[in-house]
């Protein structure tokens, strides 16, 4: 039996994680030892409906457990959470968004690749069929090659976890995943409607086009060839389920599927749009090195 925490559960993927543990047979072999958030409300709910224990103190599984999970909705929680368990090697699922400050991206991945921690984690998005599908053909140049792109994602600009950062990175990754983990600038602007907030990653060869849209949950991506245009509206489907999953391989001794440098990239691009959007500006993504 793999032994796991949850660390900040105040979002759908605690709920959803034991969910899977308790009906799919995959799974059967973990268990959740204890979980915790500073939300009262989430700890209890979660402790009534799956009979998880609540930890008084995020620390309080260190040397108990096999793996650690952190799903705190703010950003600035993740590092702080992980510090306590990164000696002991364990592998952890980091939720989106990685954090929220440059400095603090590279010092919590130095720290992790140092001490041997295998991860996982960030938008759940990049498991959805539609990512996996532009992904590979991207990769095959099927097609032709990539001549551009379009995204439209939520945001959440108003929310206490983060603002602009808290649902940010879903765009972000979409990118990512399709387009390649490092654009070198970005573009911003708020549309006339306040809801909206357009955006342009620019790549060596190309440029995509990003919608954030105020609290509407329409995820959609195009990729643009020379002879095609490829894509669609985003369903999550199995997306949550396959991100435990890469979690579960991990805990069972799986390797690493994405590198520390590419796990934390959306927090530059990220950073970079709140620059752009703040300055009204082209603004360079960051360069760094672990």
């Amino acid at each position: 039996m793999k032994k796991v925490a949850i660390l900040g559960c105040e979002n759908s993927h605690a709920s959803n994680f034991l969910q899977y543990i308790k009906d799919r047979p995959k799974f059967s072999d973990v268990e959740v030892v204890g979980i915790y958030s500073n939300e009262a409300e989430a700890v209890e709910k979660l402790h009534n409906k799956y009979g998880v224990p609540v930890m008084e103190n995020p620390e309080d599984a260190v040397g108990r457990i096999d793996g650690l999970i952190i799903t705190a909705r703010h950003g600035d929680n993740h590092y702080k959470y992980a510090k306590p368990y990164i000696a002991s090697g364990i592998p952890m699922f980091i939720d989106k968004p990685i954090t929220i400050s440059e400095d603090e991206a590279v010092q919590f991945m130095s720290e992790l690749r140092e001490n041997g921690i295998r991860i996982t984690g960030g938008s759940s998005v990049k498991h959805a069929d539609l990512i996996y599908d532009l992904k590979a053909k991207a990769q095959a140049e099927e097609g032709g090659r990539t001549i551009g792109g379009v995204i439209r994602a939520p945001l959440s600009s108003d929310s206490p976890y983060g603002g602009f950062f808290f649902y940010s990175q879903h765009l972000v990754e979409m990118s990512c995943e399709v387009f390649g983990r490092y654009p070198k600038s970005v573009m911003a602007c708020q549309s006339g409607e306040k809801s909206v907030r357009s955006v342009l990653l620019r790549y060596p060869d190309f440029d995509v086009h990003g919608t954030f849209c105020d609290h509407n949950y329409i995820y959609h991506m195009l990729r643009y060839t020379t002879d095609q245009v490829q894509g669609g509206t985003l369903e999550f489907g199995e997306a949550f389920c396959r991100e435990f999953d890469e979690f579960h391989k991990l805990l069972h001794g799986g390797e690493q599927k994405i590198s520390y440098e590419d796990f934390i990239s959306p927090v530059f691009i990220m950073n970079a749009l709140a620059r752009a959007l703040e300055s009204g500006k082209e603004e360079p993504v960051k360069e760094y090195t672990l």
